[in-house]
């Protein structure tokens, strides 16, 4: 089994975030051309040049409109010289950063409609627009979609994690809504993309990201592996998806977090 991905084309969505950071770098390090995309274009440029990537390889867009989700694709395919062969799809709404509407990253009493329907956008919305956009690439080569979920997709958020501790509080209910759809949205993809192009999601746990000491305490607790994950824990599992280490593997919901929803 190869893999490797030399000679394929890449597009990463939220690639100015950590997660989307990671993925980057384990489809540079097999060799595939890699188009980064997110909202911020002085971060994206930042970004580009961190993994050592001149400014064709990345394109800013707001995927909450899809005109700019359009655009990408086309843009991407014009510098790659050629259809996009894998998608990953890492951008997200969570609880901070450019993007995040009044009435999000608050108690549930004071979470908003407007925010509830904007983390479906992004979050669930934008992979399907970007399927439509990208179903013909994708044929053209074993075309590979990848999507991130959440474990909070998966099970509800315990309240005993995050009791009592400043600046950290549960995921709102809008991220689990939309983190749960992308689940079956990828199931639903697997079968009418089939045989051609392969849709699979990865469900990280919680990441090490300077936490308050007190909820990595917890959340270690918590994991039968005993600690929080890393973005580098997940390039393993991203090697394999997007590879063709996977190549019968469609449909598939992976989860790399420690086991914490193991019990």
């Amino acid at each position: 089994m190869d893999l490797q991905l030399t000679g394929r084309r890449a597009l990463v969505t939220g690639a100015s975030g950590h997660v989307g950071k990671a993925v980057a770098e384990v489809l540079l390090e097999l060799g595939a051309t890699v188009m980064l995309t997110d909202r911020d274009p002085g971060k994206l440029g930042t970004r580009a040049h961190e993994l050592g990537l001149d400014d064709n390889s990345w394109i800013s867009g707001d995927l909450t409109r899809e005109p700019d989700m359009s655009m990408v694709v086309r843009f991407s395919a014009d510098r790659m010289f050629g259809p996009i062969d894998v998608l990953c799809h890492c951008a997200a709404l969570t609880g901070t950063g450019a993007g995040v509407r009044q009435g999000w990253a608050v108690p549930f009493e004071y979470q908003s409609v407007e925010a509830f329907r904007y983390s479906l956008d992004v979050n669930l919305v934008a992979p399907f627009v970007f399927a439509q956009e990208l179903k013909e690439d994708l044929r053209g080569e074993p075309g590979v979609m990848l999507l991130f979920g959440s474990i909070y997709g998966l099970v509800g958020p315990q309240p005993s994690l995050y009791a009592g501790i400043d600046g950290i509080g549960e995921a709102p209910v809008g991220y689990s809504a939309a983190k749960g759809g992308v689940v079956q949205l990828t199931r639903h993809l697997a079968t009418i993309l089939a045989p051609s192009i392969r849709c699979n999601s990865l469900v990280p746990g919680g990441l090490s990201r300077g936490q308050p000491a007190e909820f990595v305490k917890r959340y270690s607790e918590r994991t039968p592996l005993g600690r929080m994950g890393t973005e580098g824990d997940l390039k393993g599992s991203v090697a394999y998806l997007v590879s063709d280490m996977s190549a019968y593997v469609t449909g598939q919901t992976l989860v790399c977090d420690g086991g914490f929803t193991s019990w």
